[in-house]
C-alpha cells in the first residue's frame, strides 16, 4: 500500500513530461510550413513589395504552382563550367547550325544588316543555349523560383538539403552560403518574372525552363527578359520562344557584353564556344 501514493506521482510525473513533449512538438510543427502552404510568407512579401493582393493569390494558389526540393537540389549539384562544350562541335551540331541558318534565313539576315553582327555568331550561341531551341527545359519556371525565394525559411532550407542525394551533397556550410545568396536572387527573379508575365498577357505557370529558371530559345533569365528581349517580328509582343525574338536581342546584346559586369562568366564562357563553333562553321 506504501508504493500507490509514489506509483501516482511517477505516473503523473510521466504524463506531465509527455504533455510538454506534446505541447512543444505541436508549437514547433504550428510554426513550420506545412505542405502546401510553403509559399503563404512568401505571398506576404509580395505583397509588401506592391503586387496586387489578389493577383498574387491567384498566381501562388494554383494546383499547378508548388514548392519543388526535386527540381532546386539540381541547382546546388550542377555547374555549367563542367558541362562539355565540345559536343557543339560534332558534325551533327555544326549540320543542325547551318539547317537552322537556312529555315530561319530573314530574321538572321535582318538582324545581321541592323545590328552588323554576324549571323552565324547568333546561330552559335543560340545552338549553345539550347541546341537551337530544340532543348528548352522542363522545369516549371514559377516553381524553380518561388522555391528558391521562398528558402529564406530553415523547414524549407532543410528540405531542399534532404532532396539532394547524399553522394552529391556539398559541405553545409557551402549549401547554405549559395541558399543565402540565391533566395535573394529567386526572390528578385520571380518579381521579374510576375512583371513580365503580366506585360505580356501570359500565365506564369505555363512557362517551362531550365532548373535554374531560364527560359526560351535565348534562356533568358526574367529580368534579362524585361530588360533585353526583342520584339524581332513587330507583332507587337514578345514571345521567349519565337524564333523572330529569339534572334534578335544577341546583336544587341554582344555589342555591349564586353566588359560588362552585368554579364556572368557564365554567358562569356557560352560565348566562347560559340566563337570556336563560328570558326568551324566558317571553314565548311
Amino acid at each position: 500500500m506504501d508504493l500507490l501514493p509514489g506509483l501516482r506521482a511517477h505516473f503523473s510525473g510521466c504524463c506531465f513530461i509527455i504533455l510538454v513533449l506534446f505541447c512543444l512538438v505541436s508549437l514547433a510543427s504550428a510554426q513550420q510550413p506545412a505542405a502546401g502552404n510553403e509559399f503563404d510568407d512568401l505571398k506576404q512579401r509580395l505583397i509588401k513589395d506592391g503586387f496586387a493582393p489578389e493577383k498574387i493569390q491567384a498566381i501562388l494558389a494554383k494546383d499547378s504552382v508548388s514548392f519543388t526540393p526535386d527540381g532546386v537540389s539540381l541547382f546546388f549539384i550542377h555547374s555549367e563550367s563542367s558541362l562539355n562544350y565540345d559536343q557543339f562541335l560534332s558534325k551533327d551540331s555544326i549540320a543542325n547550325a547551318f539547317k537552322y541558318m537556312a529555315d530561319h534565313k530573314e530574321p538572321l539576315d535582318s538582324a545581321q544588316k541592323a545590328f552588323g553582327v554576324d549571323k552565324t555568331v547568333i546561330t552559335a550561341i543560340l545552338l549553345v543555349e539550347t541546341r537551337l531551341g530544340n532543348y528548352l527545359g522542363n522545369q516549371t519556371v514559377i516553381n524553380t523560383l518561388a522555391t528558391m525565394a521562398s528558402l529564406t525559411d530553415e523547414t524549407l532550407r532543410n528540405r531542399i538539403w534532404n532532396a539532394i542525394p547524399d553522394q552529391k551533397k556539398p559541405k553545409k556550410e557551402t549549401f547554405l552560403k549559395k541558399v543565402g545568396m540565391r533566395s535573394k536572387w529567386g526572390y528578385e527573379e520571380l518579381k521579374a518574372l510576375i512583371r513580365y508575365t503580366d506585360r505580356e498577357g501570359i500565365d506564369p505557370g505555363d512557362i517551362q525552363g531550365s532548373y535554374a529558371g531560364a527560359m526560351g530559345i535565348s534562356q533568358f533569365m526574367p529580368s534579362n527578359a524585361l530588360k533585353l528581349a526583342k520584339d524581332g517580328n513587330n507583332d507587337g509582343r514578345i514571345d521567349l520562344f519565337d524564333h523572330h525574338d529569339a534572334i534578335f536581342p544577341w546583336p544587341i546584346i554582344l555589342s555591349t557584353m564586353d566588359g560588362n559586369p552585368a554579364f556572368p562568366v557564365s554567358a562569356s564562357t557560352k560565348c566562347c564556344s560559340a566563337t570556336t563553333t563560328v570558326t568551324i562553321m566558317w571553314t565548311h
